[in-house]
């Protein structure tokens, strides 16, 4: 019977090529795992993390389909400096955005003129909102008629309607005007305080004078819990917005 003989050299070889494989094999597996690491961080980095007030605008997407200038709702110029930002529901089960710029846009969209009442004979306002894009009527500098009449609402401040069509998401078209409400407060200067409900401008001389807008925000016609919570979210998106520090420094943007 022959005995095995196993080289010493031969064996220490073989030895080191398998221990460079299992290293190899190692190094490769933890670099694929901080890479998937990696990827997480940036993708979760992406949708909460900071950014500039023109990425955030961007994020928004706003489409300009303004009311023709010098008529219907804006046969009179009115300019306005904006304090506040009243939040809407529609109501309207039916339309979209698009169909709301373009009843705005036609003038389809009147209201009785009065004295103490609507000043101009129509409805507008500044931005409406839907889960997949924001439509501006108005520009922000010019007042709108969507609040109470006379009052602060109309001449101060910009008005923004959320959507309610069949099909079109509430909670996205919620954090779309967080968003929304968080880009106007930076660029307006306008304090959390100052974003406020329909529901918070009363309308004189009618028979609800405060109106339950917007219902689904309400409670018991009422700001309460889950008017709080959309403001939550409108702070957590207005403290996404970093300014560059050179920016901040000299007060240009």
């Amino acid at each position: 019977m022959r005995k095995l003989i196993i080289h010493p050299i031969a064996f220490l070889g073989s030895f080191y090529y398998l221990f460079s494989a299992l290293l190899i094999c190692s190094c490769t597996t933890t670099q694929i795992e901080q890479s998937n690491s990696k990827n997480q961080t940036t993708s979760i980095k992406s949708s909460t993390g900071a950014l500039s007030p023109a990425h955030l605008y961007r994020e928004i997407k706003v489409v300009k389909k303004f009311i023709p200038k010098g008529r219907y709702g804006r046969k009179y110029k009115r300019t306005m400096k904006p304090r506040y930002i009243t939040v809407h529901s529609t109501q309207n089960y039916n339309g979209d955005a698009w169909d709301h710029a373009r009843a705005l846009a036609k003038g389809k969209l009147r209201a009785p003129k009065r004295r103490n009442g609507n000043r101009i004979g129509y409805l507008t306002w500044h931005f409406t909102v839907q889960e997949d894009v924001v439509i501006q009527h108005l520009p922000t500098i010019e007042q709108g008629e969507h609040a109470d009449f006379n009052g602060p609402g109309n001449n101060y401040s910009i008005g923004i309607e959320m959507c309610e069509h069949r099909g079109n998401s509430r909670q996205s078209t919620l954090d779309r005007t967080a968003k929304l409400c968080a880009s106007l407060m930076h660029q307006y200067k306008i304090p959390l305080k100052n974003v406020v409900p329909h529901q918070h401008w009363p309308r004189k001389g009618t028979k609800q004078e405060h109106k339950n807008c917007p219902h689904y925000l309400m409670t018991n016609g009422r700001p309460g819990k889950k008017w709080s919570q959309f403001l939550r979210s409108v702070k957590r998106q207005y403290n996404r917005i970093q300014v560059p520090q050179a920016v901040a420094m000299t007060g240009n943007e």
